[in-house]
Parts: structure tokens; C-alpha cells; sequence
């Protein structure tokens, strides 16, 4: 049985059946050829502006560079300390500079739903240019393995799109907050790779995107590309019930572990549900020996 996650304050945990919501593939050549332009797409450098690590830039040459550490504005050529060389597109790279190529992917998810696509995920990186791309590139590696094992327990293996449980869709409605819940009481139930739950988290997720979530929460489960980015959203920028992001947690050396507290530590961490920690360290470790590196310590909570 697989057990889905609220992220929110107002937790609440629901089991969920196993049925398969299976949504169309959207991929063709054109697609990928668009998706991979689009990750791309990153701003021209401007002299002067302070940019901060992961930043990507296109500089005046045309190519691509990232900030290793917080600058305010040094011309990416010339200060090789706070900016080095971003693949973007390049020959024999992955498109978007992503440390998992899709090879690796489909070996994660051999059984994932095809709504859960590659293109979908390396288009969302866009939203957030420090995921899987600060540090070490052990580091890069480790931060990608943790995010996806955390999402591969929420999802079952990247196969559900939404909680099947539907009578629980009512219940992520509260009413008390001031925007209220437009798209109807039913309609903020849990979507994506982080199972996105309750009407304040698809207007706090929406705001960040700049996505109407709130009124529109279906995207999620129907644009591969933003239900990635609801992810990215929760993962970089919320602690849930940890101290610190989950992406600060692995850049920063934290360990595995504080991930899971960051996103279900109040119901699995200090031995709630060590079954439940045990497979999603089960999966980091199976994702870091694909990706060819080590796991480093602290794996638990």
C-alpha cells in the first residue's frame, strides 16, 4: 500500500489504493526538440547585477555560464572563481546540463507512467537553476539520486499522477484563508511527483511559478513540465517538517536523512515509521550507484 504525504501544516496522511491513473504521452521529435531550447532559455548577463550560485546566464558570447558562488556581477570570462562553463545543448551532453541523462532516468523508472517524461523534468529545471547543479559534481549527483528516491516513494515508482483515494479530495479545502478554494472543494487533492496537496499549497506553489494553480490546480496533472516544477518548488524552496530545505540539506551536507524529515519527518522520522525511511533509503541508494557515486552519511532520521 503505498501511503501518500500532505504538504502542508495542517498535515494529514491518506492511504491511497493501487489503480493507475495513466495519462497520454506527450513527446515527438518536435517536443524534445522545443523542451530542449527551452531549457536553454536562460537570461543574458548583466554587468552589475548580483546574481547568487546556480544562477545561469548566456553571456555575450553565446554560450552559457554558472555561478559557483554569489557575485555581483563579474564578467563570467574574466572571474573564473565565480563562474565556470554551463553545457547547454552541447555535443554529448544532456541538453539542459542535467546530471541524469535518460538513459539513467528510464533505468530509476522502468515501470513509470508515461505522463512522468524526462523532457518534462529537464524543462522544469529552468525554474530553479541551483537544483542538482551546486556544489561538487558528487554533490549534484547526490542531490538528483535524493530527489528523485523521495519522489519514487511518493509516487509508487513515478506510476500515480494523483491520490487515488478520491474520497479524501474534499477534505484539502480550507476555507478559512482568504482566496478560499475557487476551483472548487474537491479540486486541491493531492498531484505530481510530491503528491502537491490543499489550496494554500497550489496558491503558494502558483505564486512562485507564476501559475495560476489555484484556479487552475488540473495542470498538475495534465502539463508533465509543471508538475515537475511543483515539485522543484517544494524541494527547494519549503522545509515541511525539517529545519531546512531539501536541497539545502543536501548541498549543504546534511544528509539524506533530513530530506525525509523536511517532507514527511513528522510521520516517519524518530522511528514513526522506520519501514517507510528504509524504502526511500533503499531507493537513494539504488539512484547514487546508478548515477556512479556514494551516498555519504547521515541517510536516516
Amino acid at each position: 500500500m503505498w501511503r501518500r504525504r500532505v504538504l502542508a501544516p495542517l498535515a494529514a496522511t491518506a492511504a491511497v489504493c493501487a489503480s493507475v491513473l495513466v495519462m497520454p504521452m506527450a513527446s515527438s521529435a518536435s517536443a524534445a526538440g522545443t523542451t530542449a531550447q527551452a531549457a536553454c532559455d536562460y537570461p543574458n548577463w548583466a554587468a552589475g547585477r548580483a546574481y547568487v550560485t546556480g544562477d545561469i546566464v548566456r553571456y555575450t558570447d553565446g554560450k552559457y555560464y554558472r555561478a559557483e558562488h554569489d557575485n555581483p556581477g563579474y564578467d563570467p570570462v574574466i572571474s573564473t572563481w565565480y563562474w565556470e562553463p554551463f553545457n547547454c545543448g552541447g555535443e554529448g551532453q544532456n541538453p539542459s546540463g542535467f546530471v541524469v541523462s535518460e538513459a539513467q532516468f528510464n533505468q530509476m523508472f522502468p515501470n513509470r507512467n508515461s505522463f512522468y517524461t524526462y523532457q518534462g523534468l529537464t524543462a522544469a529545471l529552468s525554474a530553479y537553476p541551483g537544483f542538482a547543479n551546486t556544489g561538487s559534481d558528487t554533490v549534484k549527483k547526490q542531490e538528483a539520486a535524493a530527489f528523485l528516491a523521495n519522489v519514487n516513494h511518493e509516487t509508487g515508482g513515478l506510476v500515480h499522477i494523483v491520490e487515488q483515494n478520491t474520497s479524501n479530495y474534499p477534505h484539502y479545502c480550507d476555507s478559512s484563508q482568504p482566496y478560499g478554494c475557487p476551483a472548487g472543494q474537491a479540486a486541491y487533492y493531492g498531484r505530481g511527483p510530491i503528491q502537491l496537496s490543499w489550496n494554500f499549497n497550489y496558491k503558494a506553489a502558483g505564486d512562485a511559478l507564476g501559475i495560476d494553480l489555484l484556479g487552475n490546480p488540473w495542470l498538475v496533472e495534465q502539463d508533465a513540465a509543471v508538475s515537475w516544477k511543483t515539485a522543484l518548488w517544494f524541494w527547494n524552496t519549503q522545509t515541511g517538517a525539517g529545519s531546512m530545505t531539501p536541497h539545502d540539506a543536501m548541498v549543504n551536507q546534511r544528509g539524506f536523512g533530513e530530506t525525509i524529515r523536511a517532507i514527511n519527518g513528522s510521520l516517519e522520522c524518530n522511528g514513526g515509521n522506520p519501514g517507510q525511511v528504509q524504502s526511500r533509503i533503499d531507493a537513494y541508494q539504488r539512484f547514487v550507484q546508478i548515477l556512479g557515486t556514494t551516498p555519504g552519511s547521515n541517510l536516516s532520521c
